[in-house]
């Protein structure tokens, strides 16, 4: 049975789907605030997400994800404000871009990717702030912007386990992000500002726009329903945003909102938090202009777990290529051994169930790349043995290819270019005279290039490692 933490409860609890026949599973998971393009800690988190979403899929379960595109707060107002152009057009480029990312990095796109401008969503969320403030939740301040009235909700703190009795309460809060020592009540609805230009929206409380929380309540259940089974993030959406999220929501549906909450670590960045100004701040875009690939970004992004601190380095990225390789040349050997068999038998079961098991666990990936791993090597020593028949090789690249709907580690199908032919046509040239120090050179600098070079009985095999 699946187990995962739960940050509410901070601990591990079985998996039950509301679903009453225990198959479709609703979740939602914080999207990109299109300001900028997602840096590597937005993608952990993402990843994070995708092998949630293909463990459960692998487990049977029907999964209707929605993944939200802030493309109204603080910050797009001030980059399209900086640009000079409207909002629209301001955050067009960078929704572009994290949908080419999410490719680049494999990362199964969600059912539905909602933006909070969409004349959908601003009318339900307007219809959130009616019914909040009819009920004495929520009320309109002398600065005509709406606020949720926190007092009125006693649970709120329990997702982040704050005290709010020992903390002292500093009154307002008007922008979208604030500190957990500066408790108050926050905005549901922001009365029109210059600074804001013509991002402004008609409301029964004067022209303005929502406030961050608001969006993500009025999307999920707009989208989803008033029940959610999951609903994950990074531990910086825990306060204040998901903490808004809980209050707001169950105030307007009377109804528990989220069943589990789901909440992955901090990526640090050779042992620090990432920071323009420490000069460790990285794009995907920027990894891949070094020449590192989606697959290999997403192997190291994925190889820790969730909850625990991942310390992203270039040695770690090499690693990654390493693994990948070793990788790709277990399946290239299990392909060549199966020839053309078109039987199969399965490897041991508990090969299987080791992996699988190890991902029920609170997706304890490590584990499970562990077990994946241990295969490889003994599959491989079979090999040497010439123990392993081609049926039970034909079974093992079955069972490879079960495991990699859920981790997504193949390898691109790439055409040759003309140089790499070259390089191979002049080491070809210099086994045939053999030249072994040459041939070695010329191996070396096409892995290099990014082409692994293998000497078989029928041939020189090359694969690409890059993808």
């Amino acid at each position: 049975m699946l187990h995962f933490h739960n940050t509410l409860t901070r601990s591990a609890e079985p998996f039950v789907p509301l679903d009453p026949e225990g198959k479709k599973v609703k979740v939602y998971t914080c999207g990109p605030t299109v300001y900028n393009h997602a840096h590597i800690g937005n993608f952990r988190a993402y990843l994070f997400e995708d092998l949630l979403q293909r463990h459960l899929e692998y487990r049977g379960f029907q999964v209707e994800r929605v993944m939200n595109l802030t493309d109204v707060d603080d910050k797009t107002i001030r980059g399209a404000r900086e640009k000079g152009v409207p909002l629209a057009e301001f955050t067009q480029p960078f929704k572009n871009a994290f949908f080419e990312d999410l490719t680049t990095l494999r990362i199964k796109p969600a059912d539905a990717f909602p933006a909070a401008t969409e004349p959908l969503h601003i009318a339900r969320m307007i219809a959130m702030i009616a019914q909040l403030i009819a009920t004495g939740h929520a009320y309109q301040a002398d600065d005509q912007s709406v606020y949720f009235r926190i007092a009125s909700f006693p649970r709120y703190g329990k997702l982040a386990h704050l005290n709010l009795d020992e903390l002292r309460p500093s009154g307002r809060v008007s922008s979208d992000e604030y500190e957990k020592e500066s408790i108050g009540d926050f905005a549901l609805w922001k009365a029109h500002d210059v600074a804001d230009g013509e991002v402004k929206w008609d409301s029964p409380w004067g022209p303005g726009r929502p406030g961050w929380h608001i969006e993500c309540s009025a999307m999920a259940t707009g989208m989803l329903g008033d029940r959610l089974d999951i609903h994950c993030g990074g531990v910086d959406n825990i306060f204040p945003h998901h903490e808004a999220e809980i209050a707001q929501t169950e105030c307007c549906t009377g109804e528990k909102f989220v069943n589990l909450w789901m909440h992955c670590a901090h990526l640090m960045v050779d042992g620090r938090k990432m920071a323009k100004s420490f000069g460790n701040f990285y794009t995907l875009r920027d990894l891949l202009d070094k020449g590192w690939t989606g697959r290999e970004v997403r192997y190291v992004l994925l190889s820790a777990h969730y909850r625990l601190p991942l310390n992203f380095t270039f040695e770690g990225l090499a690693g990654a290529r390493s693994a990948l390789q070793r990788l790709d040349a277990w399946q290239q050997r299990l392909a060549d051994l199966a020839g053309t068999a078109q039987a199969s038998t399965p490897p041991p079961a508990a090969a299987e169930d080791k992996f699988a098991a190890a991902l029920d666990d609170d997706l304890n990936i490590s584990a499970a790349l562990g077990a994946l791993f241990d295969l490889v090597r003994e599959t491989n020593r079979a090999m040497d043995r010439n123990e392993l028949s081609p049926k039970q090789a034909r079974g093992l690249l079955d069972y490879w290819a079960r495991l990699n709907t859920v981790l997504r580690l193949e390898p691109e199908a790439a055409a040759i270019p003309p140089e790499i032919t070259a390089l191979l046509a002049e080491r070809t040239a210099a086994r045939t005279a053999k030249d072994w120090a040459k041939s070695d050179i010329l191996r070396e600098a096409l892995l290099q290039h990014g082409w692994l070079v293998k000497d078989t009985k029928e041939g020189t095999k090359v694969s690409c490692t890059k993808g």
